[in-house]
């Protein structure tokens, strides 16, 4: 794909629009945005690969003794923050990690999802494309700032005003995505209180999921101006449905749509079958990348619209995987399974690679399963062969150490950092004693 800038057009777009301060951003393994600023002063240096930065104060990233990372900003990223003032404007790159000999460096996410994309490449596809679904609560903040446990509104599916008191800070965050060149489609609240829903049109894996960093970033900032405090936590508050980022995937070779196949019943490819029946055999696998906190798995639990068995439909929406109507250059697979908590990056490698198996072995996908699965017992779900997703990080966890295929897409760097926080993150929770415990069993 051609550049989108020069050198030049960022010396020229720096000057035009008065950028005083420049954001180097990158994303650690545990899917946070870090970045380091820097006077414009420093532009040259940025844009010539120079910035160097201090990778073992970064989680997950390198020991103390190889420490020093370069970080090479990608030109096409490019943007001036609209929040901030017209005397001095900050402008942001997403950059790319290297290691001082200038190779990629194996524990940047981008990098790993990079490397993915060169194996997809090898089988004769183009682009892996991804459109996000991402949800969000949005919580009053308190007198010092911080968030409470308190709704900004009690609005349901598609509500608008009175009741969405939320549809004006959604507003602004649409028209901020827009003026960063975003394109938005559809932009709604959700089942739950004080949950939204924006989603951006398709794009391909990488920029998708920069994309989806940005999303985050521009949430957070305006719904904090708002006196909001949003949350892509998967499941905040019990017994309403939790946040998710469905994830809708399609496999490009050159302009034609490989997952469609007008002569099938279901206008899909041999190629979507493969790779649906690639994303089922390793479902339980990459639950620990796409749904990666201890919360995560208190949103994949029957009764509240999350996926928690690993099945396939075109009809109903109860399994991991749905078959969305659109056929042509919208024809594409909906994985139901991952939340906003995700590192897009590595949720889109560990999504790819398991596909990528199943079209590279030839997968068969079981059937589909066309009933509500949430009314089918154990037994009926066991007949018909239908596995349910780990039911706790710690589960998620040894499924991911048991998955070849996955752990290699990730490369041993990533993950022995990756499982090494989370097993920490798990012993963490399950030392802790919490309030319902208390609330349980304080009269014993």
């Amino acid at each position: 794909m051609a550049a989108k800038y020069t050198k030049e057009d960022i010396y020229r777009l720096v000057k035009e629009e008065n950028v005083k301060y420049i954001r180097l951003q990158f994303t650690d393994l545990l899917g946070t945005i870090k970045n380091v600023e820097i006077p414009v002063s420093q532009l040259e240096k940025a844009l010539n690969n120079k910035m160097m930065f201090d990778g073992s104060s970064i989680e997950g990233f390198v020991r103390i003794e190889e420490s020093d990372m370069y970080l090479y900003p990608d030109l096409d990223t490019f943007v001036v923050f609209p929040w901030t003032t017209e005397d001095g404007k900050v402008a942001r790159f997403i950059c790319d990690v290297y290691t001082p000999d200038g190779k990629p460096f194996m524990g940047d996410p981008r990098q790993i999802l990079k490397a993915a994309l060169q194996e997809m490449e090898s089988f004769g596809f183009t682009s892996f494309n991804l459109g996000p679904e991402p949800e969000f609560f949005l919580f009053k903040l308190d007198e010092h700032g911080q968030p409470t446990n308190e709704l900004n509104d009690q609005g349901g599916y598609f509500d608008f005003a009175p009741l969405d008191l939320g549809e004006n800070c959604r507003r602004d965050i649409v028209l901020t995505l827009e003026q960063m060149g975003f394109q938005v489609e559809a932009s709604h609240h959700e089942v739950a209180p004080g949950q939204h829903e924006i989603d951006f049109k398709y794009a391909n894996a990488v920029e998708a999921a920069d994309q989806i960093q940005t999303f985050k970033l521009v949430v957070k900032t305006i719904a904090r101006k708002h006196g909001l405090h949003a949350t892509f936590m998967p499941k905040p508050l019990f017994g309403i449905n939790g946040s998710g980022m469905h994830c809708n995937l399609s496999l490009f070779a050159g302009n034609k749509n490989a997952f469609e196949d007008p002569s099938t019943e279901l206008g899909l490819s041999e190629t979507a079958m493969h790779f649906l029946a690639g994303i089922i055999k390793h479902a339980r696998g990459f639950a620990a990348i796409t749904n990666p906190t201890v919360n995560s798995y208190k949103r994949l639990v029957p009764g509240y619209e999350a996926p928690c068995y690993v099945a396939w439909s075109a009809k109903n929406r109860s399994p991991l995987i749905r078959i969305p109507a659109s056929r042509g250059l919208s024809t594409r697979i909906e994985v139901r399974n991952p939340d906003p908590a995700a590192n897009p990056y590595l949720a889109l490698t560990a999504l790819l690679a398991a596909g990528l198996d199943g079209i590279k072995n030839k997968l068969q996908a079981p059937p589909a399963i066309d009933r509500n699965i949430y009314v089918m017992n154990e037994t009926e779900r066991q007949e018909a062969g239908i596995a349910s997703l780990p039911a706790t990080l710690k589960e998620a966890i040894e499924e991911l150490k048991a998955d070849e295929v996955i752990c290699k897409a990730l490369g041993e760097h990533a993950l022995e950092h990756f499982i090494e926080a989370k097993e920490i993150e798990w012993d963490m929770f399950r030392t802790t004693v919490h309030s319902w415990e208390r609330d349980q069993y304080i009269n014993y």
